[in-house]
This record gives C-alpha cells, sequence and structure tokens, in this order.
C-alpha cells in the first residue's frame, strides 16, 4: 500500500505562511526610521517585494501580521488559521530576494519529504528559507510558542537540505547594512 507521500497523485500545494508580525528592533537601533518591512528596496517596501515573490509562485499563501510575543507563536497562530492546508511553507516578511522558483522547489520537495530546508549553494551550506512543513507536523507547529520559530521541530526531525542557488533564502534584512547589502544585489540582478 503507498502512503500519500509515495502516491502517484501529487497532494495540493503547502500554504506560504509570510511572517510580518515581528518588532523589527535590531533594524530601528542600527539607525532605520521606519519599520524593516516598510523600508524601501527599490521603488517597493521590503514586503512587497516578498508578497510579490510569493503571488508570482502561484502557491496558496497567508499573511500572519498582527503582534505575537515571537516567531514560535506567530507561526503557531498562521498554522491555525490554515488548519486545512496540506503544508507549510514558513517565510519571514523580512527576506524580499527570495525567488518564486524557490518557493515552488521547496513545495514540490515537501511532496516527498516531511521537512524541507533549503540550503544555500552547497549540502551543508548556509540555511535559509521558506522551510517546508508537511501536513504531518501540524501539531508541533500549533504548539509553538517563543522566539525560537520553529527550531523545536526541526531538531526533533530530519530535515532534508535542497540545494538552492537562490541568495534570497538567506539576505534577510535585520539592519539597515542588511537593507544595503540587498539594495546591491537588486540593483545587480
Amino acid at each position: 500500500m503507498l502512503s500519500a507521500m509515495q502516491s502517484s497523485h501529487p497532494l495540493p500545494p503547502p500554504t506560504v505562511l509570510v511572517l510580518a508580525s515581528g518588532r523589527g528592533e535590531r533594524f530601528t537601533a542600527s539607525g532605520g526610521r521606519v519599520h524593516k518591512l516598510q523600508a524601501m528596496l527599490g521603488d517597493q517596501t521590503v514586503l512587497q517585494h516578498t508578497l510579490a515573490a510569493v503571488r508570482a509562485s502561484g502557491l496558496p499563501w497567508h499573511l500572519e501580521d498582527i503582534g505575537h510575543p515571537g516567531m514560535g507563536d506567530s507561526i503557531a497562530a498562521a498554522v491555525r488559521a490554515t488548519a486545512d492546508a496540506q503544508g507549510w511553507l514558513v517565510l519571514p516578511g523580512d527576506l524580499p530576494l527570495i525567488q518564486t522558483a524557490t518557493l515552488r522547489q521547496v513545495a514540490q520537495a515537501l511532496q516527498q519529504h516531511a521537512v524541507v530546508v533549503p540550503v544555500f549553494q552547497t549540502q551543508g551550506g548556509p540555511r535559509g528559507h521558506p522551510v517546508g512543513f508537511a501536513r504531518s507536523c501540524r501539531e508541533a507547529l500549533l504548539a509553538l510558542k517563543g522566539n525560537q520559530g520553529a527550531a523545536p521541530v526541526l531538531r526533533a526531525l530530519v530535515a532534508t537540505e535542497l540545494i538552492v542557488n537562490d541568495p534570497g533564502t538567506v539576505t534577510d534584512i535585520d539592519t539597515l547594512q542588511d537593507l544595503e547589502r540587498a539594495s546591491a544585489i537588486w540593483a545587480a540582478r
């Protein structure tokens, strides 16, 4: 008997959870005058770039922008809001350079694995986002709290590393210097 993960019929796509409820304190501490998600990168805000990539992927998505005490709480709330999803791609809203193709690659890999983590350029390289979780991870994601994000779930399960050539998976905006680095990458595209 084939399990759903081995079936020749693909599962419905996972839902992208765009996390946009953090306080962005490191950004303002570095001299930022607005919340990091509202900072301009070219002619759009950081969050607008992230959402544009998500929309272009064609995957279902949910924006979690209600304030929560920590990233774990945000993930749990977003999973609760999309409880019928077949899986989730956890994507912080401060990754404006994420490529649409990467979102689709992680979603595709999630058809065969319970947890998928993109790594930049080489096996064992820098881990990035979005991290994909199959529906079987639902209860563990709903139990998340605090600032560790989904780290407790990742420690409890074996994550499959997916090598991607997308600097957007590891280019988050936490400081003004990060924004300057992202601007240089954006300008070079």
